[in-house]
């Protein structure tokens, strides 16, 4: 018989998406193919600790995981295995968890999908699910991203950038900025994060006052985008390594002004936002996103799998690169999972091709040469 897959599914995290991320692995770890896998649940904490004894799911949940025995993956290729703490904290393997063959970091924001946990993993020599270190912090600095995707000719709105210190030392003369530049309505977004937290839509001073203060406290760096005129929410899924595939585009017609949080994930039944798969656009709108979906992919060297946002306008039907989610949501009523069963991938076949393209990668880099010699090979 040949022996199972042993996949590490990484979820919970330092992050504003923490309870995003649990509901993303829960469906992970109910669609995964057992007769194929084993499932090593690896939780980590609000406060960045690592637990896989007993039920890390229920212990996050919970929000009690003093009970766990805390865990800890070493940057050592020569030992892929979860280790535990033991009482003298000191790093014991666990002979149940020996060995990682892949990991599933099925993790949203920072500390999770800003290539943080990949370069750990990089470092550990363990084959993973989705982006690298540069893909993962490209996709997540959406200043940085929009700054590549101009170098690269792709469509993006006008927006301005200003640090936390900025806004604490002088409100004034950022707004004053931001008024000259943008005007209004604009959109105010801490630049590292996701699932739409601490994003606000501004109508005037006061809300833009609010929406600063409100990015503010998730990071160090702002965003502010000029609003589209009549916006429709776009949404295309990409999947592969060298060579990626585009699903169909899908439409989010948001239950709020705009897709906030509340709008993704606490308007329920009559008030919850609507998803149409496939969207209803021109045939060209579709071939143009799903081919800028695959340039903006390709242009921050991702990997696995990523969701692009986009922003279509009502009113000249120009289509704008908004964001590449290299970690996107993972329920089986998530978009990114919804879009390719649209286009012929059932959600248990996506998990298995994920995990099949992470070990695909990770043979392509352990081909690299790690040592160098002058004169090259043929010396």
């Amino acid at each position: 018989m040949t022996p199972k897959i042993r996949v590490g599914v990484i979820f919970g995290g330092r992050s504003g998406e923490h309870e995003v991320s649990l509901a993303s692995a829960r469906s992970v770890m109910g669609a995964i193919d057992t007769d194929k896998y084993e499932i090593v649940p690896i939780g980590i904490t609000k406060e960045g600790r690592w637990i896989a004894s007993g039920d890390p799911m229920k212990a996050l949940e919970a929000g009690d995981a003093g009970a766990s025995q805390p865990a800890a993956l070493l940057g050592d290729p020569s030992r892929r295995g979860l280790m535990r703490l033991d009482d003298t904290e000191r790093a014991v393997e666990a002979t149940h968890l020996a060995e990682l063959d892949v990991i599933f970091p099925v993790l949203h924001g920072p500390y999770g999908e800003d290539g943080t946990v990949q370069g750990l993993l990089e470092l550990a020599g363990i084959p993973y699910v989705g982006a690298g270190v540069t893909g993962s912090a490209v996709g997540m600095d959406k200043a940085i991203f929009k700054d590549v995707m101009r170098a690269h000719g792709l469509p993006i709105v006008d927006s301005l950038v200003f640090k936390r210190k900025e806004w604490d030392a002088d409100p004034e003369r950022v707004m004053e900025r931001i008024e000259e530049r943008l005007g209004y309505p604009v959109f105010t977004k801490p630049v590292n994060l996701g699932s739409s937290v601490g994003i606000s839509k501004c109508h005037d001073r006061a809300g833009l006052a609010a929406g600063l203060a409100e990015a503010a406290r998730y990071d160090r760096k702002l965003l502010i985008e000029a609003a589209v005129p009549a916006a429709r929410e776009i949404e295309v899924s990409v999947l592969g390594n060298d060579d990626p595939i585009a699903s169909v585009p899908g439409e989010i017609l948001p239950s709020r002004e705009f897709y906030s949080y509340e709008a993704k994930y606490l308007d329920t039944g009559e008030d919850a936002s609507d998803l149409l798969i496939p969207a209803p656009i021109s045939p060209e709108q579709t071939e143009l996103a799903r081919d800028l979906a695959i340039r903006a992919y390709k242009a921050i060297d991702c990997a696995g799998m990523a969701r692009a946002d986009f922003l279509l306008s009502g009113e000249t039907g120009e289509l704008y690169v908004n964001e590449l989610n290299t970690l996107p949501g993972f329920t089986v009523i998530s978009m990114y999972p919804k879009l390719w069963e649209a286009t012929g991938v059932p959600y248990p076949e996506l998990i298995d091709r994920l995990i099949g393209y992470a070990i695909e990668r990770y043979d392509d880099k352990s081909r690299s040469e790690t040592s160098y010699q002058p004169g090259g090979s043929d010396q």
